[in-house]
């Protein structure tokens, strides 16, 4: 004769085993598997700005537009060119905004703590303006030929009357800076070094420009 109550105990201890290893292996996984790594996010360096700038005041008042950049730099990926043309970003490592916002936020920090323009604001800003710089940022990643690094920023800039949106003046601006080291708290100071030239001659060439250009 069939002893049915003994079958339904064997059968319920299998299948309280198979629900027992279910359970288990998710837990056995996350203690095998690698961890992700830590994102680490930064703010973009500057060297402290010295102060209002000598010669005459260009009594403008300036709008500094977010530039237009392809679709790659339009994130908070911190871009690299490990070998030839191929464009990647820093496993692990994020900008705190946007590559085009830091970029507005660093030019507007230099230009308003150079005090010669008769205001600085942003696009966000609902305030008028006489002159708006706004362009296309082309580059803005460290670049590795070998052992050796450096971070290449790429910009084409206009300067438009926004009275009639009548562009003034343009120009190509070029920068390159030297990666100091392989860490990367390196590679972050090195974008925000070349990113000071940047606004630093982006500044002179602005001011140059429009200190005697005439507002209609």
């Amino acid at each position: 004769m069939i002893d049915f109550s003994l079958i339904y105990a064997r059968y319920r201890r299998n299948v309280l085993r198979l629900l027992a290893l279910i359970l288990f292996m998710p837990l056995a996984a996350c203690t095998i598997l690698p961890e992700s790594p830590v994102l680490q996010v930064y703010l973009l360096p500057a060297q402290p700005v010295a102060g209002s700038g000598s010669g005459q005041a260009s009594g403008q008042s300036l709008r500094i537009v977010q530039p237009t950049t392809n679709q790659f730099l339009n994130s908070t990926r911190i871009a690299v060119q490990p070998q030839g043309p191929e464009i990647t970003s820093f496993s692990g490592s994020r900008w705190s905004d946007p590559t085009p916002l830091l970029l507005r936020n660093r030019l507007i920090q230099e230009f308003r703590a150079d005090g010669r323009f008769l205001s600085v604001s942003s696009d966000e800003d609902n305030v008028q303006a006489s002159i708006e710089l706004n362009g296309e940022l082309l580059s803005y990643q460290a670049v590795y030929s070998g052992d050796s690094g450096e971070v290449v920023i790429r910009f084409d800039a206009r300067l438009v009357r926004t009275s009639d949106r009548r562009v003034i003046t343009s120009r190509s601006f070029a920068v390159r800076q030297a990666i100091n080291g392989r860490s990367m708290d390196q590679v972050v100071q090195a974008f925000g070094l070349a990113s000071d030239k940047l606004a630093a001659q982006m500044l002179s060439w602005t001011h140059q420009q429009t200190v005697n250009f005439p507002v209609r």
